[in-house]
């Protein structure tokens, strides 16, 4: 089992989009004016208009910027060098600059515009870095290769 994508019920689609556009530089696919796509390469941020909500069972389904319980994670390269280049953009909704959190993950925190939390993560300890889905790959390589 893989986890596809996480989508996002909004009220304001265009603007939205627009953030996510903005602080990942992902290219959002457009297919119509109540759904977008971020594509990564390890999965999809989904982004709905509430009018979508009429194909899941009604409008009461799910309601826009009223989560309270989920993180949208990102790895980054660098979360100081991400920080570095949004925090004029994110000014308004930061709730943490980058920070070595306890189990070895530089994280910088902020809301997007709906109130979401968002984490733009880079692991930095060795244990963080061997415990990534690029530190497992490179123990795998080395299983398999020499």
């Amino acid at each position: 089992m893989n986890l596809a994508s996480v989508r996002i019920i909004t009220a304001d689609i265009k603007s939205l989009v627009k953030f996510y556009e903005h602080v990942t530089g992902v290219t959002p696919i457009q297919y119509t004016e109540d759904f977008a796509e971020l594509k990564t390469q390890s999965a999809t941020l989904a982004i709905g208009s509430t009018n979508t909500l009429q194909f899941f069972g009604g409008d009461e389904v799910a309601k826009a910027a009223q989560n309270h319980t989920a993180i949208i994670e990102f790895r980054v390269a660098d979360a100081d060098k991400d920080y570095e280049r949004l925090a004029g953009f994110l000014q308004p909704y930061i709730v943490q600059k980058p920070t070595t959190m306890p189990w070895g993950n530089r994280s910088l925190l902020f809301r997007d515009p709906d109130g979401n939390l968002v984490n733009f993560f880079t692991p930095v300890s060795h244990e963080a870095i061997e415990n990534s889905d690029a530190g497992k790959q490179q123990k795998f390589a080395k299983k398999v290769c020499c």
